[in-house]
């Protein structure tokens, strides 16, 4: 098959697919093989256009819908998405490379905000103040805001476009998407999901692209709100652009996630933990694990058990009948930022004691695999210490105390998610206290809240007020109204006063 026969993933605009007007696509990629599978839309103004207006049509029929009849879409979307989500995980490890078991975990996580949204009624009701003044009634009322963006990372194209839509729709929102171009089938069929739960055309649209789509949700007046995850100088460049025009933001960073080991703790416990935490889904999640800042004495002992279990993993394609335990990373152009960081923390003086550079798997040489890196002495003032790596690299850090430990995770730049592993209750308490960090885990590497919790971390992981899922979600899709209200008694009215209302 040449370069030309491959197919073209398209926008889903109007409930159907929808051919590119424009001839710009860009390759998708099988991170396994290293081959060109299909090529994908990329949006131009007239494709930008045409997905707003289908949307606003969409909104205007599903926001006047009633809340049973968007419940039972919720359902039935709930059901299907049960049904098939095997179908789903199959289209994440083609086009992410994560191994099927990690994709399939991905969408539970995403299920848990669907099956959050089915409960909506109770979550945007307002509230009812009778008689707040002599015959004066006072209410409020939650609508939704209209057209409502998001913007999706290639890491999670299931997962994180979850966390937004099924709370907006729930909320009578019109939703446009914009996936990543790096893996973009999901979206596509999520939105023949909907379609075939009984959602009405155009109120959930997929619009293929990149920084022109993109740029094109954050002007258009339109557009409401825009809900982003992904790095961190994209998220200040959504939140600053998006604010500019008079959108409502939710925009999530980037992230060095830091897990304090104390002298008591289970190490275990910990070896396991990082392992897991650092390598899953071959570090491409900023829940990952990338710094375990091990209190001495035990450094030495817990480097031995996470190399010991390192050698163990499996690595290979994911959608190999023999499941291996890592996939490989999303891009070629990928793996080489990330053996950058590798070569920078070297050069820095780190002790490389696990080297993932130059790994490849027997049959997939092509592939975008590199292996579970493990390094030691990590120069706090390296980049590969202050930056995000995102890719399977974890590094240690030796402190004499809690309190240095404590320092070094709050004297960084991102505040999204970190653990502390020990046995002390008393430890672990002050930890949640006096840590500035989003979500925290204690004896737990990947703290990531159910959904009727909220996502979102601090400093320069979270951007804008409102967290993803939870109350924070319904709070950031829908808008209050306050209605005062008073029916005159004719038999008590008295006339014109002209006076500011006061209480009598």
């Amino acid at each position: 098959m040449t370069d030309h026969d491959l197919p073209v993933i398209a926008h889903w605009i109007d409930g159907a697919e929808s051919a590119p007007t424009g001839g710009r696509t860009a390759p998708v990629y099988n991170p396994a093989t290293g081959a060109v599978q299909a090529h994908v839309a990329l949006a131009g103004e007239a494709d930008i256009q045409a997905a707003i207006a289908s949307a606003s049509r969409g909104f205007a029929e599903w926001s006047g819908s009633s809340i049973a009849k968007r419940q039972s879409v919720l359902f039935a979307f709930r059901e299907l998405l049960n049904a098939r989500k095997g179908e789903l995980a199959e289209i994440l490890t083609a086009e992410h490379g994560k191994v099927l078991s990690d994709a399939m975990g991905e969408i539970a996580r995403g299920q848990e905000v669907v099956e959050l949204a089915t409960g909506f009624p109770h979550l945007i009701k307002g509230a009812y103040s009778e008689n707040a003044s002599s015959g004066v009634d006072v209410y409020s009322l939650k609508q939704p805001l209209g057209v409502v963006g998001i913007i999706s990372p290639f890491n999670f194209p299931a997962m994180v476009p979850m966390w937004f839509f099924p709370i907006a729709l729930a909320a009578g929102n019109a939703v446009v998407l914009k996936p990543s171009e790096k893996d973009p089938s999901a979206s596509l069929w999520l939105a023949r999901l909907w379609k075939e739960a009984g959602l009405p055309a155009g109120a959930f649209t997929v619009l293929q692209g990149d920084k022109v789509a993109v740029d094109g949700l954050l002007e258009a007046p339109e557009v409401q709100s825009i809900s982003f995850v992904g790095s961190t100088p994209i998220a200040q460049y959504i939140y600053e652009t998006a604010s500019k025009n008079g959108k409502r933001v939710q925009a999530l960073g980037g992230a060095k996630n830091h897990m304090l080991v104390l002298p008591d703790a289970d190490l275990d416990l910990v070896a396991d933990s990082a392992v897991n935490a650092g390598f899953g889904a071959a570090g491409e999640r900023c829940m990952a694990i990338s710094v375990v800042l091990a209190v001495e004495p035990v450094a030495d002992e817990l480097i031995a058990k996470v190399t010991e279990r390192i050698t163990k993993l499996r690595i290979g394609n994911g959608a190999d009948a023999d499941e291996p335990d890592m996939g490989p990373l999303i891009s070629g152009a990928h793996r080489e930022k990330v053996a950058s960081y590798v070569d920078i923390a070297e050069a820095d003086g780190a002790t490389i004691v696990v080297d993932g550079r130059g790994f490849s798997v027997d049959g997939h040489e092509e592939g975008f695999f590199f292996g579970p890196t493990l390094l030691d002495e990590v120069p706090t003032t390296s980049r590969a210490y202050t930056e995000e790596i995102f890719g399977p690299v974890l590094s240690v850090v030796r402190v004499n105390t809690y309190e240095e430990g404590l320092a070094l995770i709050n004297g960084g730049e991102f505040g999204n998610g970190t653990a502390i592993f020990t046995n002390d209750g008393g430890a672990a308490r002050r930890f949640q206290h006096e840590v500035q960090v989003g979500m925290i885990g204690i004896n737990v590497p990947i703290p990531v809240p159910v959904a009727y919790h909220s996502f979102g971390g601090w400093k320069k992981s979270l951007f804008g007020d409102a967290k993803a899922y939870g109350v924070h979600g319904f709070d950031f899709f829908t808008r209050e109204k306050a209605v005062t209200s008073r029916w005159l008694d004719p038999a008590t009215h008295g006339g014109i006063n002209l006076g500011f209302p006061q209480n009598s």
